[in-house]
């Protein structure tokens, strides 16, 4: 039996809000965006295309490059922290728009950190259950334009909309590796407070006080998230390549989560991997949250940048707090 990747997808609307739009919209500048954060555009969906169109193309395109048919799926994941709706998942829209029929399907929501949580859970039930689910899709997909407060210029530079997919195989007469040599997931909800969308829940439910209070945009603490972004990003990591027994030098690429281009650049200065090594794309994005690590994997993938046994380490840090890393054979 093994589990590997055999497709992935990514996905990012058409429309690209760029520094200088910005610079038009609140009080800020290029300089100041470019200097604080490595991000130069984004890309932004259309107000009426929800989560799960942008899922449904980073989906398609991952089939595609599987070589199956959607009806041949027995799992979709997605991560999200901006479902379509509450309820029914998003998950299940998605399976209705590409006619992943056979399909179970559930959201999953670990901010940032969502696509290596979804992976975990994923891959684990393809390895539990391996007469269940042999096809597995994997996403991580995210609006956040639709929960970006405009008119706060601390967190509306940031954020950009994609989606990204991967498809998992589970090869019952193939006794090669599976794809993840080793992976790590942890959360504090200690620090829940730091990184939110307080509102639209049961405990803040929607209401013109929430509403026009901004409490359905996200809420953040930059300068106390930094700090324990870049310890999340690079405890996680060591812990990976310890228990796998990797070194450093035997990576091929790193990919972090793309929320900030100081936080990637601390990390890898901490895990002593040279800057070539890391793979970033934020300049052209933004944070675009669960789908940004697949977006990277797509775009190294369809570079023809990933060989066969490459060791690629994927990590991300985000809101719950969650943080996690999984290291990868190609």
């Amino acid at each position: 039996m093994s589990i590997r990747i055999i497709g992935t997808g990514s996905y990012t609307p058409d429309r690209i809000l760029r520094n200088s739009d910005l610079e038009k919209m609140v009080d800020t500048t290029d300089e100041w965006i470019t200097s604080r954060t490595g991000i130069k555009e984004r890309h932004i969906a259309d107000k009426d295309t929800p989560t799960s169109e942008l899922a449904k193309q980073a989906a398609l395109r991952a089939i595609e490059m599987a070589g199956i048919q959607p009806e041949q799926l027995d799992l979709i994941s997605i991560a999200t922290a901006t479902p379509d709706t509450i309820f029914p998942s998003t998950a299940c829209v998605l399976q209705r728009k590409i006619g992943a029929v056979n399909a179970a399907c559930y959201d999953l929501v670990a901010a940032c950190t969502g696509l290596i949580y979804s992976l975990e859970v994923a891959y684990s039930l393809l390895k539990a259950f391996p007469r269940k689910y042999r096809y597995a899709l994997v996403l991580g997909a995210d609006k956040l334009s639709s929960i970006v407060n405009w008119e706060d210029r601390s967190t509306c530079v940031l954020f950009g909309d994609g989606a990204s997919a991967v498809v998992l195989y589970n090869n019952m007469e193939n006794d090669q590796p599976d794809f993840v040599v080793e992976s790590k997931i942890g959360a504090a909800g200690i620090y829940a407070d730091l990184l939110s969308m307080p509102a639209g829940g049961s405990a803040k439910p929607a209401s013109h006080e929430t509403v026009d209070q901004h409490l359905h945009c996200i809420q953040m603490s930059g300068k106390e998230l930094f700090k324990l972004a870049v310890a999340g990003l690079v405890d996680s990591c060591k812990e990976v390549l310890t228990v796998s027994g990797i070194s450093a030098e035997e990576i091929a690429w790193v990919i972090p989560h793309q929320a900030n281009m100081r936080i990637i650049s601390a990390a890898a200065q901490r895990l002593d991997i040279p800057v070539e090594r890391v793979y970033v794309n934020i300049e052209k994005y933004g944070n675009t949250s669960a789908a940004s690590i697949g977006i990277c994997l797509d775009e190294l993938c369809r570079g023809g940048k990933l060989k066969k046994d490459d060791c690629v380490l994927i990590t991300a840090f985000g809101g719950g707090l969650t943080w996690g890393a999984m290291l990868i054979r190609w």
